[in-house]
């Protein structure tokens, strides 16, 4: 009784802070006046979940066929015919600022209530929200936290500034004249990882200083105080695809680094508080939720059935999918086995069910609410970004085990499940993934 009222609560929670976004959007938006409201009009309701690196863009180029696929996703008037959110590992910037982005980009107008960067769950963890954060990550990181709830916010940055001969890689940034005065910062409670840093090397260090010393980096290191801190980490790519013929590294390579130089120094596994961002299982039911409003502002009448999640990374978009697909079909089987009683799921339940790292407080995995959660969600896995056909690196048998050397770009916490590398289709582009969905769910797409 207890957890269903504290899910109830991550949910008022969750549904209020997005209500005051899109009423603060609607004074500069007009997502919410876009959609006509009107019933389905093919034989099926569903929502579309877009990556955005790989499927619509290659660093700050649009993919040509994202182009003419919004344009059918949207009516002469520029209301979109079906709900359309974008999911996203990156988070180097706020929601209105990436929606502007694409908005340009696409040709269209995307709203920040559609966009889903990898620390937007983070809303929910309200535990931390009024402790001593230090974040990490590139781009607006101080105005970012603070967006989301952090009230109280140290940067790498100002932390380097308090201790002037912890960060000593660089010559060129040591002090030259002497050892200047330590300024001090209070002590850090928590530790959020954004996204992956531009200056690594001090980024690594400073963290690993501030887990050493239980958030007070000033002092001597303790090597066998253990667990350390809470950690946060948002976005665990470890490649992802811009302009370049080849990969980039990722939020994920900097997390191996850090995780592997903390073990290295102390014998332990560094231990994450949460992990999010895609193939995370907040992440889902968080886009999920974002789904269902903007069914509710189409006007629909009957819940959401099926999601479509459509991306180019198989460890990040596919496996992601493929995990909450999984997820909704055993709390499925649950609901039924409870004869009818809407509550289908718990944390628990879903880590038994798909072996996910959990978020131990602040923050919910299983159902948002009382809705009717969809039946499923396929994935769909495109060939313009870190996937290509001519270097295939999905499992041909999706029965067979982990018997073989296979190379495993998922994070160090999440089992290796072959089975959810294997996408429900395979498509060249985005238009032609947009295409396929529509025929399969009788929808007109003009």
């Amino acid at each position: 009784m207890q957890r269903l009222k504290y899910f109830k609560s991550c949910w008022q929670l969750l549904k209020s802070s997005l209500e005051g976004a899109a009423k603060q959007a609607d004074t500069s938006s007009s997502f919410s006046r876009s959609y006509s409201h009107r019933p389905p009009q093919g034989p099926g309701s569903f929502g579309l979940l877009f990556d955005i690196d790989g499927v619509l863009v290659r660093g700050r180029t649009p993919i040509p066929a994202a182009k003419q696929c919004f344009r059918n996703l949207v009516d002469r008037n520029g209301k979109y015919k079906v709900p359309v959110v974008f999911v996203t590992n990156a988070g180097n910037c706020m929601r209105q600022t990436k929606a502007e982005h694409l908005s340009d980009l696409l040709e269209v107008e995307v709203s920040p209530d559609q966009v889903m960067l990898s620390h937007s769950p983070l809303r929910m963890f309200t535990k931390f929200h009024k402790m001593c954060v230090l974040v990490s990550g590139q781009g607006p990181v101080e105005e970012v936290a603070h967006n989301l709830g952090f009230e109280d916010v140290v940067t790498i940055d100002m932390l380097r500034e308090a201790y002037p001969t912890l960060d000593v890689v660089d010559h060129n940034r040591r002090p030259k004249d002497g050892i200047p005065p330590t300024k001090g910062l209070r002590p850090i409670d928590a530790v959020v990882l954004f996204g992956e840093p531009i200056r690594w090397e001090t980024n690594l260090q400073l963290i690993t200083d501030v887990l050493l010393t239980n958030g007070n980096p000033g002092k001597t290191w303790n090597t066998t105080q253990y667990p350390h801190i809470p950690v946060l980490a948002c976005n665990m790519d470890l490649l992802w695809m811009a302009e370049a013929k080849n990969p980039r590294f990722g939020h994920g390579m900097f997390l191996v680094c850090l995780e592997n130089l903390y073990k290295k120094v102390t014998g332990y596994d560094l231990k994450y508080e949460a992990l999010i961002g895609k193939p995370s299982m907040v992440t889902y039911n968080y886009a999920e939720l974002l789904i269902r409003q903007q069914a509710e502002n189409l006007g629909w009448s009957t819940p959401v059935k099926r999601l479509y999640a459509i991306g180019d990374n198989p460890m990040a978009d596919v496996y992601g999918a493929n995990l909450y697909d999984r997820y909704l079909q055993t709390s499925r089987c649950s609901r039924i086995k409870m004869q009818g009683k809407s509550f289908g799921g718990t944390v628990d339940h879903s880590a038994e069910a798909v072996d996910v790292p959990q978020v131990k407080s602040g923050g919910a995995a299983g159902v948002f609410g009382s809705e009717e959660p969809p039946e499923g969600c396929s994935s769909i896995l495109v060939c313009t970004g870190v996937y290509s056909r001519d270097q295939p690196e999905l499992p041909s048998d999706p029965a067979q085990t982990v018997t073989e050397h296979r190379i495993f770009h998922g994070h160090r916490d999440f089992h290796f499940d072959p089975t959810l590398l294997q996408p429900s289709y395979v498509v060249e582009d985005v238009k032609e993934a947009v295409e396929l969905v529509f025929q399969r769910e009788g929808w007109l797409l003009q």
